[in-house]
């Protein structure tokens, strides 16, 4: 059993979705991206789906073009939140890279 069965689960789950969406991989990060900010989500949700919308070839322009394009429907103040919850989550990436690099030298 692994040490991380959420994280497992979310995953396997993430897979699932993408071979069954009848999208292509792009669009369904795209999508993805726009659930989460009009959902809400935390700074996690956003850091389990960016990795995945990064290695596709998703940028930061890209999800900010999303956040644009849901402005009218979820209101500003969702967009707003979801643009900290990146942020956050972009950081928090960040400062375990960092460590990792800190644990190599």
């Amino acid at each position: 059993m692994s040490d991380t069965p959420l994280l497992d689960t979310l995953a396997d789950m993430t897979a699932v979705s993408l071979e069954r969406a009848g999208l292509v991989d792009r669009e369904v990060m795209l999508v993805r991206i726009a659930a989460l900010a009009a959902v809400g989500a935390p700074p996690a949700s956003y850091l389990l789906n960016l990795g995945a919308a990064a290695e596709i070839g998703l940028t930061l322009e890209d999800v900010q073009g999303v956040l644009i394009a849901v402005a009218p429907v979820t209101g500003g103040p969702k967009v707003v939140a979801a643009s900290g919850a990146i942020f956050k989550a972009l950081g928090f990436a960040i400062d375990v890279l960092d460590e990792a690099d800190d644990d190599t030298e």
